[in-house]
């Protein structure tokens, strides 16, 4: 039955491949080789900030937005093995820690007191998957409760997967862009409600003081759109994109990227309440 139920699943996410259902479909892949509480997708680029593209976390789901993909993420002891090592493969929390972080780094003392005791995950792996040179993406899986770790046999029934979990990712970044509107989350119960807040929000975003064409630009730039790719997308030149940027960041009173992307998470989890 095991194996029915996942060659069913497998077929649906080929299914799924260059869709916004691709995510929930691969995860339902996933949750039938290894148990897990909660799992979050983030898509890295070189030298910019990760791009959320799933979650299915119920509680202190602010922490992510707000904390983890605007400062945090630098302290993500599996973010720092991604950029010290760029290895692909499955890694958990502990063989992180020992053999690439030291316990006493204050970074680390930081990052546990931030994310793991504020949200509540016990225990954590992450799936480090390249997609290209310069992106990746990062699967992260977690328990909430204390009795709960993952086991070397689940870890070996993942690891006999990972390379058509590996595939199946290969095939549809490569294809499609780290794309915040093209989350999808989980459960089914409130994911029609927070994507279309998360599309509400991109329309949205500066509406009082941006044009609509600013506002087009502003929403690309909140997804991690450098001008160069903004003006490749939008069919005009890159020094009226870069002019355009600098009106909306004097519009929004903001004085970085790093600014203007809190603006926006804030203006998200606003809208989302």
């Amino acid at each position: 039955m095991h194996n029915d139920e996942l060659n069913i699943h497998l077929a649906d996410t080929i299914s799924a491949l260059n869709s916004p259902n691709f995510t929930p479909k691969l995860m339902h892949v996933i949750s039938v080789l290894l148990n897990f509480d909660c799992a979050v997708i983030l898509g890295y680029r070189e030298g910019k900030r990760p791009i959320y593209l799933y979650d299915s976390i119920e509680n202190e789901r602010d922490l992510l937005f707000q904390r983890y993909l605007t400062t945090s993420f630098q302290s993500d002891p599996f973010y720092q093995k991604l950029n010290a090592n760029k290895e692909q493969g499955i890694f958990t929390l502990k063989d992180i820690v020992d053999k690439d972080v030291a316990r006493n780094d204050l970074d680390y003392q930081a990052y546990c007191e931030h994310f793991y005791h504020q949200t509540g995950w016990k225990d954590e792996l992450s799936m480090l998957i390249e997609i290209e040179p310069t992106r990746w993406v990062i699967l992260y899986f977690g328990f909430m409760e204390n009795d709960k770790r993952f086991t070397m046999p689940q870890l070996a029934k993942l690891k006999s997967y990972f390379t058509i979990i590996q595939s199946l990712c290969q095939q549809h970044w490569k294809q499609t862009e780290f794309t915040l509107a093209e989350a999808v989350f989980s459960p089914a119960a409130y994911s029609g409600q927070l994507r279309a807040a998360i599309e509400s929000a991109l329309a949205s975003f500066g509406q009082s003081v941006l044009t609509k064409r600013e506002q087009e630009i502003a929403a690309l730039i909140a997804q991690g759109n450098g001008s160069k790719e903004i003006s490749k997308q939008l069919g005009v030149a890159e020094g009226t994109i870069k002019n355009h940027r600098k009106r909306i960041y004097a519009q929004l009173n903001v004085a970085s990227l790093s600014e203007l992307f809190q603006l926006f998470l804030n203006h998200l989890i606003t809208q989302s309440r």
